[in-house]
């Protein structure tokens, strides 16, 4: 008695956590706090499908709870047997047409709807000047790290997403290594990117992010890649079209120029060890070894999950392999002629990247 006591208040504990742990998720990156329509969409079809779930599991109990206590052996004896309904036409149409029936009514709604994000003949859209209405995203997973060109712009950045509010964003998805998954969970699904095909959806963006934690939206990698699978975040800046466009324009005018002497110091450094791999101008094409460093002073993060600190910022320099493992970033001594760098070059490389911005 004492046990099933036992396992009954387990049960209600469990369940009461459930209660309280889904009232956790934070809006910069929950499914249940959707930032668009196309994430509406999909939460109105998660709550479609709990409804009926929920039914489901209601009528079986009530079914179950009431077999039990009308047919309990103490009220109607050892010897009696209840009503046998095998073979029971009228029964098998139910369990049949209602079971058909629910799954119509989620398919119906799952259908449209993924036919709905799938259309993306707009992307291709122009205005009386042949210019593109919509702005498309070209996103290349790699390892392990996000990179972002728009194409119809001529801007690439990497790791941190600009997009505009209030209008559809088109994406072209692919990845240039194995196969990774892009999600922004408060935006809408994960979608693949693969190496040998382009997956292409569009988001939409209620909001302004700067009110936000972070002032982003974070997302993930999906798909498990590699060892450091966990760790391929980027982030999701969401701005008002007139700020979009001044973005746009800084993105394509601004020029990486050192500030100060230790700064020039840092320049010196980076186009001697690191200029081979990282571009710190955002305007021109995608396609590079590294991540474009133009927005680095921008972002929020240094390799997409450290602080964005000058003390994070060395670390990762000194030891990328040490914080994200199997990545495709050289270690000091192969960028250094078989040296490690100094402090006083980590410091000079800090104060150079941390000044690359497009924003300030």
């Amino acid at each position: 008695m004492m046990k099933g006591l036992k396992k009954w208040r387990l049960f209600s504990l469990l369940a009461a956590l459930t209660i309280f742990l889904s009232g956790c998720g934070e809006e910069y990156l929950s499914t249940l706090t959707p930032a668009g329509q196309v994430g509406r969409d999909q939460f109105n079809l998660l709550l479609l499908a709990s409804a009926i779930m929920t039914f489901v599991v209601i009528v079986v109990v009530i079914i179950y709870v009431l077999a039990l206590v009308k047919f309990r052996r103490k009220k109607v004896g050892e010897n009696v047997i209840p009503k046998q309904v095998e073979g029971s036409h009228t029964l098998e149409v139910i369990w049949t047409v209602i079971p058909i029936l629910l799954l119509i009514i989620l398919a119906v709604p799952t259908v449209i709807y993924t036919y709905k994000h799938a259309d993306v003949a707009a992307m291709d859209h122009v205005d009386a000047d042949g210019n593109k209405t919509a702005v498309t995203v070209n996103v290349t997973a790699k390892l392990y790290w996000w990179e972002f060109e728009y194409p119809d712009l001529g801007v690439v950045t990497a790791q941190e997403l600009v997009v505009p509010t209030g209008e559809k964003v088109y994406f072209n998805l692919k990845a240039a290594d194995v196969k990774h998954s892009f999600w922004i969970p408060a935006a809408g699904g994960k979608m693949d990117t693969n190496v040998e095909n382009v997956n292409q959806f569009y988001l939409e963006f209620d909001k302004e992010s700067a009110d936000l934690k972070d002032g982003v939206f974070y997302g993930k990698c999906a798909e498990l890649c590699g060892p450091s699978h966990a760790l391929m975040d980027f982030k999701v800046k969401t701005l008002s079209r007139d700020d979009f466009n001044a973005w746009v324009e800084s993105a394509k005018t601004t020029e990486a120029v050192a500030d100060g002497e230790l700064a020039t110091q840092g320049e010196e450094i980076f186009n001697t060890s690191c200029i081979a791999c990282h571009a710190t101008s955002a305007e021109g094409t995608a396609g590079g070894v590294g991540p474009n460093l133009a927005t680095f002073g921008d972002r929020n993060r240094v390799a997409g999950f450290m602080d964005h600190t000058e003390e994070d910022l060395k670390n990762w320099i000194s030891d990328p392999q040490k914080y994200k493992p199997g990545n495709l970033m050289p270690q000091p001594k192969q960028l250094n002629d078989g040296k490690e760098f100094s402090e006083e070059q980590l410091d000079a490389l800090a104060e150079y990247l941390m000044g690359l911005s497009i924003e300030k």
